[in-house]
């Protein structure tokens, strides 16, 4: 595939970070799909008129940020794109299939466990009773993205296993009659532990995305408490930030 490439030779930006980002963007928008190769970078090189060094640096960049992978006599392929997940009360079943990436669950628990201090902070509910424990393992393209672990209350909805691994929580959530309002959320980042990495197929001290989330129904009842990792190669929070008049 061509594409249209160009770069400004009089900008302060650094040619080959003119040139990734182009390609990202690509990337992003779909110009460039998922398993399509790039092409050669001489070519590539001589058509910018840029030296192949800064080409390959270009391209090493996103090869670093997982967009991009290097195949020995294949050459580059582009992986996919990195999923941006508005701040907003969606489910990332529901980002994943309108990103394009072909969302896949595996259900590793689905319990139900004594409330500890902080779930039953969270779910409103005396400590040390019964809640529902659900951890899942969020795929897409066949790669993790997400290790969810999700405390529902008891008697809330049917936590079948099978659809579980065949919808998004709050896709069941809604369809039990339960209307999501609003939620508490965090945002933060830590390194991965040894169990974490094996997951998410990342190095043990990989830095890893973590969310927490308390949900809402229009009643103002909680009905879940979520804690989350991602991969931040493969996903980001993207939000939006007003001036205050």
């Amino acid at each position: 595939m061509t594409l249209e490439l160009s770069v400004d030779r009089s900008s302060p930006v650094p040619l080959y970070f003119q040139l990734s980002q182009q390609l990202e963007a690509a990337i992003e928008h779909g110009t460039l799909t998922p398993g399509s190769l790039l092409g050669n970078e001489i070519e590539l090189a001589a058509r910018l008129g840029l030296s192949r060094p800064t080409v390959r640096q270009a391209i090493q960049s996103l090869v670093d940020k997982g967009l991009l992978v290097r195949r020995r006599g294949v050459g580059t392929q582009v992986v996919h794109s990195q999923v941006k997940r508005p701040l907003e009360l969606s489910s990332l079943y529901d980002d994943l299939e309108a990103a394009g990436q072909r969302p896949a669950t595996k259900v590793l628990v689905n319990t139900v466990v004594a409330a500890t201090a902080e779930i039953a902070a969270a779910l409103g509910v005396a400590e040390g009773s019964d809640v529902h424990r659900v951890e899942r393992l969020r795929m897409a393209h066949g790669e993790p993205m997400a290790y969810l672990c999700n405390y529902i209350p008891p008697a809330l909805l049917d936590l079948d296993t099978a659809q579980l691994e065949a919808t998004g929580l709050y896709r069941m959530m809604r369809a039990a009659g339960i209307t999501l309002h609003s939620a508490r959320q965090s945002i933060g980042a830590r390194a991965a532990t040894q169990a974490e990495a094996e997951r998410l197929a990342e190095e043990a001290g990989a830095p890893l995305l973590t969310m927490q989330r308390v949900t809402f129904d229009d009643t103002g009842r909680a009905v879940e408490y979520g804690t989350h990792t991602y991969r931040p190669t493969r996903y980001s929070f993207e939000f939006q930030l007003l001036v205050r008049p």
